[in-house]
């Protein structure tokens, strides 16, 4: 029953119009670009999705496309995003640099606290005088 079937689908795939590709889909030149410090294809940045299509004859820019104020809108995001996220870095280490000082204070207080050598163990620690 499943060859049947099995067949019955082959020959119906065979004879449409339609192609059916089972193999992974794989950009051009995808690992040249990464490779070179580009994008993964020719249509994520650049000057052909960056720069108007057209402008006016007199000089006047063409109004935006909804695309360019789409990836515009999502730069300015990840822009935003990325100060945000530095200023966390940034307040962190703050934070980490202040903790090891008061650290270290307190371990300098602890060692003030601790008896002093007097009499003779003074003399054998200090032989200057």
């Amino acid at each position: 029953m499943a060859a049947t079937i099995r067949t019955l689908c082959c020959s119906v795939l065979r004879h449409s119009n339609r192609q059916l590709s089972t193999t992974c889909r794989v950009q051009a030149g995808e690992k040249w670009r990464k490779e070179h410090g580009l994008a993964r294809s020719g249509t994520e940045y650049g000057p052909l999705t960056d720069l108007p299509d057209w402008s006016f004859a007199d000089g006047r820019p063409a109004p935006p496309l909804k695309g360019m104020l789409r990836r515009k809108q999502e730069r300015e995001v990840l822009a935003r995003r990325i100060v945000m996220l530095s200023s966390e870095v940034d307040q962190g280490m703050e934070t980490w640099r202040e903790k090891q000082e008061e650290a270290k204070r307190v371990e300098e207080h602890k060692k003030s606290l601790l008896l002093k050598p007097k009499g003779k163990l003074l003399r054998k620690k200090n032989p200057q005088s």
